[in-house]
């Protein structure tokens, strides 16, 4: 043993000082058995946690230790995998021997083993897109797009067991996306912002992309740094498993009982404006991969999480109705196959909506746009507040905002309830929707 740490420890005493923390610690996926973990130091540094069961009797375990480098920007993604179901685990950030201290609790979780013994847990999750940073020196002129941070506090408040991130999370700007540093940095950015740094130390976090966390603006598979994004965003955020790898950010994973669906709309995405109805947005074998994964799947909410507006109707902006082809295979295969319990969670928008669409003979399929965080406000169209898919109230155009959504009731009986908060902590609204409701009527 004293062998294998040697290394480590010769390597901590000749460092002159210690590695200070850029971002983090925050928390990737939780698992059964496994937790991941995330930090960005400012050099090279060593990293490790400890971790012990909350109110347990005190044994600790640690994870291997990681030598931070500049290739990848100093990130450390620890795994903890002497976690057992459904603990809560308190832990500490160890940095180059010393433990680090912060102002606020450390804690993860792990998930529960539910089946074949219980009904599965009550749990809720915050969602939410499109953040956007201020930083004069690169912005455009005038007026910062990026209003306040303090949003993250009342996220923190709310005390979710994960967020969902829905994309446009960072916004790369003209210095930014003709080069992996440039990503990089903006990314860094982004996460070293003080108000989100309790969020990420406390609450598991998954995430997607759209175009201002994969290139320039309306970005599609055109980009010339896509694999500097996609490698950015691996890097960055903790998601348990990459469908394609190195083509995609593309993914899934269960929380309890729920399953969710990644979704990358930039990565095989043909240009917005080629002339072709039948021109990808998914991409076929993105788009198969989904319709097999939806079909396979027994969760009672399939929650799947894509930049752009799928039920919309109205062929605009970056909706999903700007590629009819793939839209209508996507809804027919849905139908077709009988899969239950699809509700798509959106963002880009920059408002926020809850979009119903009725569908004859079956159940009605739902659509939540969560937007935005941080970044300026937007007003949806006029032919978009007429349309009968429109939950009546559902429009929040004017603060930014987030979403909280709770999943309860017994394992044949699933409810979820959306609540949609402000960032002054305001209820906007709220709307329950029953697993049971989301399944084709019985002849």
């Amino acid at each position: 043993m004293l062998k294998r740490l040697l290394p480590f420890l010769l390597l901590c005493s000749v460092l002159n000082s210690f590695g200070q923390i850029v971002a983090g610690p925050m928390l990737g996926y939780s698992e059964m058995r496994e937790v991941m973990l995330w930090v960005q130091t400012e050099k090279s540094a060593v990293v490790k946690y400890n971790y012990w069961v909350k109110g347990g009797d005190g044994t600790k375990f640690s994870t291997a230790p990681i030598i931070t480098k500049k290739g990848n920007y100093f990130i450390a993604k620890a795994i903890a995998d002497d976690v057992l179901p459904g603990n809560k685990y308190e832990y500490e950030l160890v940095v180059n021997g010393k433990t680090q201290n912060f102002d606020y609790p450390l804690e993860f979780q792990s998930q529960t083993l539910w089946q074949y013994r219980t009904d599965p847990p009550a749990f809720k999750f915050a969602v939410g897109s499109c953040v956007y940073t201020n930083e004069p020196e690169f912005d455009r002129p005038g007026r910062g797009y990026g209003y306040t941070f303090d949003i993250f506090n009342k996220i923190y408040d709310a005390k979710p067991n994960f967020m969902v991130w829905g994309g446009d999370n960072i916004y790369l700007r003209e210095v930014d996306f003709g080069t992996r540093s440039g990503i990089y940095k903006r990314y860094i950015d982004f996460k070293r912002q003080p108000e989100l740094q309790k969020l990420f130390a406390n609450t598991h976090h998954y995430a997607t992309l759209d175009d201002h966390d994969f290139g320039p603006n309306d970005a599609d598979r055109s980009y010339w740094g896509k694999s500097w994004a996609l490698d950015a965003f691996e890097q960055n955020w903790g998601n348990p498993n990459y469908i394609f790898p190195g083509e995609s950010v593309t993914g899934t994973f269960m929380w309890e009982d729920v399953q969710f669906f990644m979704m990358d709309n930039r990565s095989f995405r043909a240009p917005n404006y080629l002339n072709d109805d039948s021109k990808d947005y998914f991409g076929e074998k993105q788009l198969n991969w989904l319709i097999d994964a939806l079909t396979n799947s027994r969760a009672p909410f399939k929650f799947v999480v894509t930049g752009g507006q799928v039920v919309n109707k109205n062929a605009l902006f970056e909706n999903m109705s700007v590629f009819p082809v793939e839209h209508k295979k996507l809804l027919d295969a849905i139908e077709h196959n009988n899969i239950s319990g699809v509700i798509f969670i959106t963002g880009d928008r920059h408002h926020t909506s809850l979009r119903k669409m009725d569908r004859e003979g079956t159940y009605p399929i739902y659509d939540l746009t969560v937007s935005s965080l941080t970044s300026g406000m937007a007003k949806p169209m006029d032919i978009e507040r007429e349309d009968e898919d429109l939950v009546p109230d559902t429009i929040v155009e004017d603060l930014q905002n987030f979403g909280i959504l709770e999943v309860t009731g017994e394992r044949t009986d699933r409810v979820l309830k959306i609540n949609i908060i402000d960032n002054t902590g305001a209820d906007r609204w709220n709307y329950e929707i029953k697993a049971r409701d989301l399944r084709k009527p019985r002849d």
